[in-house]
């Protein structure tokens, strides 16, 4: 083991990265998409990696990798190295105070369109130097491990461990096809059908506490198909008032009174947070969507 470590200092990183990268994935194909390279690439990085040690890392099994002893070790050991590698990008990032390379930014989809879109043109207008990557994604990337420089999120707070503005506060309501609208406008009495979520599959208790004959037609797993089914006019969704409002083929209708939503918020890592590029765009991102506020709810009131 003591002639393992002393060897692990002569492997390259891109080597030993893709040894932390193989053990967490167990298979060539899944540490490549971690990575970026081809599972060929991954293949070849171990055995250099193996070579250089003098030790096996992983058994070649019929479904996968299988780390030994020492290969958990050596990973181990890559990802303390990860860590503190991030951990000098990340303060690097917050020094740079040049408007030039890449910004990588995070967004939910459907706020990307109407809300983060005109921002982007105007920064890219403005900072030519700077190339925007944008990250269309719900899941909450890690910020720590560089996943992303800045990140717009929908949350209640942007977490302990990062440094946020909040950009603005939101409502949910119930919205439609002007067809369905029509028929609960001219019969208050009927059925209302309803279009839900998977992870809450039930009419929400506003809407029944509303109109109790409320029932759930469909249940679906991704919101952009729920937006679908609604303009479609197969039923009620409940959504973000910004969503409802900013999409062609639906109106809001009375079947739940608007109801508090988590906000919105523009959030980093307090090391990357003083940059100049995750500045500069702040500078345009906060106040676009704070003079938009009332887009997103549905009393008075600024965010």
């Amino acid at each position: 083991m003591v002639h393992a470590i002393m060897h692990v200092m002569q492997v390259d990183w891109d080597d030993l990265k893709t040894v932390l990268a193989l053990v967490r994935a167990g298979s060539l194909a899944g540490a490549g998409n971690a990575l970026g390279v081809n599972y060929t690439t991954v293949a070849r990085r171990i055995q250099r990696a193996e070579a250089a040690i003098g030790i096996k890392l992983f058994e070649r099994l019929a479904d996968g990798y299988r780390a030994t002893e020492t290969g958990r070790m050596v990973a181990d050991h890559a990802a303390a190295m990860e860590v503190e590698q991030d951990a000098m990008l990340r303060l690097l990032q917050g020094q740079d105070q040049t408007l030039s390379g890449a910004l990588v930014i995070t967004a939910p989809q459907l706020l990307i369109g109407p809300y983060l879109g005109p921002v982007l043109d105007l920064f890219s207008r403005r900072h030519p130097q700077v190339r925007p990557w944008v990250r269309a994604s719900n899941d909450l990337l890690d910020l720590r491990r560089r996943e992303a420089d800045l990140a717009i999120r929908i949350s209640r707070a942007p977490g302990d461990t990062l440094t946020g503005l909040r950009l603005c506060a939101q409502n949910t309501a119930a919205f439609a096809s002007p067809d369905v609208a029509r028929r609960i406008a001219d019969d208050p009495e009927a059925a209302i059908d309803w279009i839900v979520y998977h992870q809450t599959p039930e009419v929400p208790a506003a809407a029944l506490a509303a109109r109790p004959n409320a029932r759930v037609r469909m249940v679906f797993d991704d919101m952009v198909a729920m937006v679908g089914a609604a303009q479609a006019g197969l039923g009620v969704v409940r959504m973000p008032m910004f969503l409802g409002r900013s999409t062609p083929g639906l109106v809001q209708v009375p079947a739940m009174p608007p109801q508090p939503y988590a906000d919105i918020w523009v959030v980093a890592h307090p090391d990357v947070w003083p940059g100049a590029k995750p500045k500069a765009f702040r500078d345009l991102l906060v106040p676009h969507f704070r003079a938009r506020w009332r887009d997103f709810v549905a009393t008075p009131g600024p965010g």
